[in-house]
């Protein structure tokens, strides 16, 4: 018998926990003509992790997933329906104005369109000063030679050559490098990365993953990187979480996932990952035919099994799966490892 773990995610590391994600649910109330209830959307429901200090993950899915809901929630912009976000060892659901304050400046986000999250009428020191402005720098000079010493981190070099251009002046990858800048300018501890790289040429794609793995290592920043495509994953990240409908199906590092996927719905993704190989040819297959379910009714039992070709019959689609351990430190909500 494969062990069950049905609380924390399993992992060695002796680092200290930073963030940790306990039982957390997001479900979003609808109403039939602004007033009777009906029913949720239920964009998380039940995820649990741990993010170590100075740790990358990723979390991996289709659109629709919950992806963005969890980031959203992780940065207090959402409420958890039930469970806890940790930062820490703060809960973010009893943090006042204050205490949410100070948390946004220890945590740092990379949006996933650059040329939609840079206001247009503001310069490139204008964008970069106002987060210290907000966060208290009074100092002029002090605020200045922050400004500078992000934009040499980000290589935007010389720095006085881009300190008075506009967003439309820049490139999609000059202006994702305004971005990271702004996310870091302020020293956090955290950062969370929405598809950093999905709107940007292929040529840039590895420089800007590059540039944020940098900065991960010299600054011991924990990181969360949200995506959809696990091409990318590899450059950037120690662990891969997999998320569909809600839920997080497979958790286990990196080379575990893309070397040996266990839940059916990773050895789709994978399988139509478009990477420049010739071999993938031999092996590539689209995802499974329909869409992911409604998270107003998702399925009962396992949420994939309406659309996986492995699922057991009588027990997939009556009886939700707990999280199996077939491997140190791999775990898989599949009834295939129980």
């Amino acid at each position: 018998m494969v062990s069950t773990v049905q609380t924390r995610d399993v992992n060695n590391d002796t680092r200290k926990v930073l963030l940790s994600i306990d039982d957390l649910h997001v479900w979003f109330e609808l109403r039939r003509f602004g007033f009777g209830r009906a029913g949720y959307v239920k964009a998380v429901d039940g995820v649990t992790f741990d993010v170590h200090q100075g740790e990358a993950i990723a979390v991996v899915g289709e659109s629709g997933c919950g992806k963005s809901s969890l980031m959203k929630t992780i940065l207090a912009l959402y409420k958890p329906t039930k469970g806890k976000v940790i930062f820490d060892d703060k809960d973010l659901a009893e943090l006042d104005g204050k205490g949410l304050h100070l948390y946004h400046s220890h945590v740092g986000y990379v949006q996933q369109d650059p040329y939609g999250a840079l206001p247009p009428f503001m310069n490139v020191q204008r964008i970069l000063e106002e987060p210290l402005i907000i966060g208290g720098i009074k100092d002029k000079e002090e605020r200045n030679q922050r400004i500078r010493k992000a934009m040499d981190e980000v290589k935007l070099t010389p720095v006085e050559d881009f300190l008075e251009k506009f967003p439309h002046m820049l490139s999609g990858g000059q202006q994702q490098r305004v971005v990271i800048a702004r996310a870091m300018i302020m020293g956090p501890k955290f950062l969370v990365a929405d598809e950093p790289v999905s709107m940007l040429d292929a040529s840039v794609r590895v420089e800007i993953l590059k540039l944020l793995r940098g900065l991960q290592e010299s600054h011991n920043l924990s990181v969360i990187y949200i995506t959809h495509d696990l091409s990318t994953v590899s450059y950037f990240s120690e662990r891969i979480f997999v998320m569909y409908a809600g839920n997080l199906v497979e958790k286990a590092n990196v080379r575990q996932v893309l070397d040996h996927p266990l839940h059916p719905y990773t050895m789709a993704l994978l399988t139509g990952t478009s990477e420049p190989d010739a071999k993938n040819a031999e092996t590539f297959k689209e995802l499974p035919p329909g869409e992911p379910p409604s998270l107003v009714n998702p399925p009962t039992g396992c949420r994939f099994h309406p659309r996986c070709s492995k699922a057991i019959k009588g027990l997939c689609e009556v009886k939700e799966p707990s999280d199996f351990e077939p491997e140190p430190g791999h775990l898989v909500a599949c009834w295939l490892y129980q």
